[in-house]
């Protein structure tokens, strides 16, 4: 099973703008899934989809999904509004109170969308309503592989200025929510605009880039009344993930949308090696292919 994620993708950060520079790089994003070899199963778009959470940027998003060659599901982040994200997308799940809480089984996977959204604060939230749901959701199906999806990374990144404290409180509700669980195969999150690969108190969790520019790589203390000149946004190039259940594991793969030239392809001249070491994983001796011993 393939599982795209793309995440933070600020639509509308330049208002009216039929040319906007965050729309141009998500297009590219979609553009380069459904160019793929192997099409994914579904795409997880896990939060900030707009800059301002207005309608008429989720009106576009709308748009650009229309283009993708598979299912799209949303989760929320904290430049989001649940009620215009709800008018817009009116199929989406909402549990009770309007939280974007919702299951979705897909073939072995079942995955538990979370809304960590509290609207006006920047960082993560989680409450008993939203913890009561995924308990409930977890106890139903206590043994199926199970893959949490959420805007906000439970974790700290190294980036001062990008980072979640693990004294917060609902960063131990989350927690204690996921304790003695054995079944979370994965967690996957946006927020961060890097591509982060972790593990978080047992369990495994993986930060897409994102869509929009990305957050520069500096891990040194940042001191906040005295602006250094770092950098914080570069223009990196847009970027998504694979997420590829092997019947074991969720493996996770990064990659832009940029143009990747090709130094090798599977030709005449590359299939000598490509047979040595498909033969050999498979521990044939005299396959064709295998030098002789």
């Amino acid at each position: 099973m393939l599982i795209a994620q793309i995440t933070d993708l600020h639509l509308g950060f330049d208002p009216d703008n039929p040319a906007e520079f965050n729309r141009k790089r998500l297009d590219k994003v979609l553009q380069a899934l459904n160019d793929l070899d192997r099409k994914p199963d579904l795409l997880f778009a896990t939060g900030d989809l707009t800059e301002y959470g207005d309608v008429a940027s989720y009106r576009r998003l709308a748009q650009a999904f229309a283009a993708c060659d598979f299912p799209v599901h949303l989760a929320v982040g904290n430049h989001d509004v649940r009620a215009n994200l709800a008018a817009v997308f009116p199929e989406m799940p909402l549990m009770a109170g309007g939280f974007v809480q919702y299951r979705l089984d897909r073939g072995p996977l079942r995955f538990l969308v979370l809304d960590t959204l509290e609207e006006g604060r920047h960082g993560g939230a989680f409450d008993e309503a939203r913890a009561a749901w995924l308990s409930q959701a977890l106890n139903d199906d206590p043994d199926r592989p199970t893959v949490i999806v959420l805007h906000h990374p439970p974790i700290d990144t190294g980036i001062a200025w990008m980072t979640t404290r693990q004294d917060e409180p609902w960063v131990a509700l989350l927690d204690r929510t996921l304790s003695e669980r054995r079944n979370i195969v994965g967690m996957i999150c946006g927020h961060i605009h890097r591509a982060i690969v972790t593990g978080w108190r047992g369990r495994p969790l993986a930060v897409c880039p994102s869509t929009a520019p990305q957050v520069a790589l500096t891990l040194a203390p940042l001191d906040p009344s005295r602006p250094d000149g770092r950098p914080m946004i570069v223009a990196d190039a847009p970027a998504y993930a694979l997420h590829y259940w092997n019947g074991e594991a969720l493996v996770s793969h990064f990659d832009t949308a940029d143009e990747h030239v090709a130094l090798a392809r599977f030709d005449r001249g590359m299939q000598p090696l490509v047979n040595l070491l498909l033969n050999e994983r498979s521990g044939a001796k005299d396959a064709p292919g295998n030098p002789p011993a």
